[in-house]
């Protein structure tokens, strides 16, 4: 896998008196990426796509720019809100944290191709310390904490962030005005997934995104809303929902998929006795494939105790489990099960609609 280059300080100096327009500019690094392989030498495309990666963030100090080619899936403001900033590992299914208060951006993107988790996070995090960033933790999938520490942690919901929990780096910086900025970034498929969640105090003087700045921002967002809009509905993208596209396809690009067509009664844990589309695919596929093995995620709405949700959610899970072992000759081993009770909902659970969406199972893809 290539790695970027660190450019010095006198080429830095050497290229920033350049003008380039965005078009210009696009053209070179298509240009580098399609021809730079059969017509430059190692060195040249390597610094060719180290500098189409840094180039958007050389002239502004206030915005750290993600590679060319990153779609924006989603974008959401909050004027004013509270932010649980994660500080440390999970302990006991708990992640230390501290709230802070302030403006809230909360966007993610999506990377096609082969670059790994820390070749999209390394140049992120050098510009924001370059910024004036200090890093006040980072980790790494299993040293985060795993599953405790994904599902204890805000996240944006699927599809517009998709995480393997067994392959996601996170940080967390600050800035000396007050900004705080929370990277997550995991691998996923065939694609690489980015969040930044971004608080910026009402006294600060900073403006402006410290993440991405609005030529990246503009490129394909699928959504940018404040708190009254854009809550997600499964119905609206059809990822990641098992039965309304082809199981292995979704499992193998997504990494995860709900099984939509399961039924259970709020505060139930007994699987309805009917046949389900999605629990037949799933076997299916699970006999096709000997070496894969699944996680299956129960997930509740917000009515009762975490401690209850947490309890009811793995024992929907758990359902789910038996009856796909009693209807093949799967081995139990391949199939693991985890509650994760309302900590990651899909949509508001404000409106009785909403919380029938979060109550749900998914299946999350160990190995294939």
């Amino acid at each position: 896998m290539l790695s970027l280059p660190v450019f010095s300080p006198a080429v830095l100096s050497a290229l920033l008196p350049l003008r380039i327009n965005s078009a210009s500019f696009a053209v070179v690094c298509t240009a580098v990426g399609r021809f730079g392989g059969r017509h430059l030498r190692r060195s040249a495309v390597l610094a060719g796509i180290g500098l189409c990666v840094l180039w958007p963030s050389l002239g502004s100090a206030q915005s750290v720019q993600l590679p060319v080619g990153a779609r924006q899936l989603s974008e959401r403001a909050t004027a004013l809100g509270s932010y649980a900033l994660p500080l440390g590992p999970a302990v006991e299914r708990r992640v230390p944290s501290r709230e802070v208060e302030g403006r809230i951006l909360r966007r993610s993107w999506r990377l096609s191709g082969d670059a790994t988790v820390l070749q999209i996070l390394a140049p992120l995090r050098a510009q924001l310390e370059a910024d004036g960033f200090e890093i006040l933790f980072q980790c790494a999938a299993r040293s985060c904490g795993g599953f405790d520490f994904r599902f204890d942690i805000e996240t944006i919901p699927a599809p517009d962030m998709t995480i393997d929990i067994g392959k996601f780096n996170f940080l967390s910086a600050e800035n000396a005005d007050g900004r705080i900025v929370t990277l997550l970034v995991s691998r996923s498929g065939r694609a690489t997934y980015v969040q930044a969640i971004e608080v910026t105090p009402t006294t600060a003087s900073a403006s402006g995104a410290a993440i991405g700045g609005a030529a990246i921002s503009a490129q394909g967002a699928s959504s940018a809303t404040g708190d009254a809009a854009g809550q997600l509905q499964p119905e609206q993208t059809g990822q990641g929902v098992l039965g309304q596209t082809d199981p292995i396809t979704l499992l193998q690009d997504f990494g995860h998929a709900v099984l939509a067509d399961l039924e259970f009664d709020p505060g139930a844990v007994t699987l309805g006795a009917r046949p389900y589309a999605s629990l037949a695919a799933l076997t299916a596929y699970l006999q096709a494939n000997p070496t894969a093995t699944i996680l299956l995620v129960g997930h509740t709405d917000t009515v009762g105790s975490l401690a209850q949700n947490v309890a009811i959610s793995e024992q929907r899970a758990q359902a789910v489990r038996a009856r796909m072992l009693v209807d093949s000759d799967l081995e139990p081993a391949r199939i693991a099960v985890a509650g994760a009770g309302f900590m990651a909902p899909r949509t508001s659970n404000q409106t009785a609609a909403g919380r029938e969406v979060n109550r749900r199972v998914e299946v999350v893809l160990i190995t294939p």
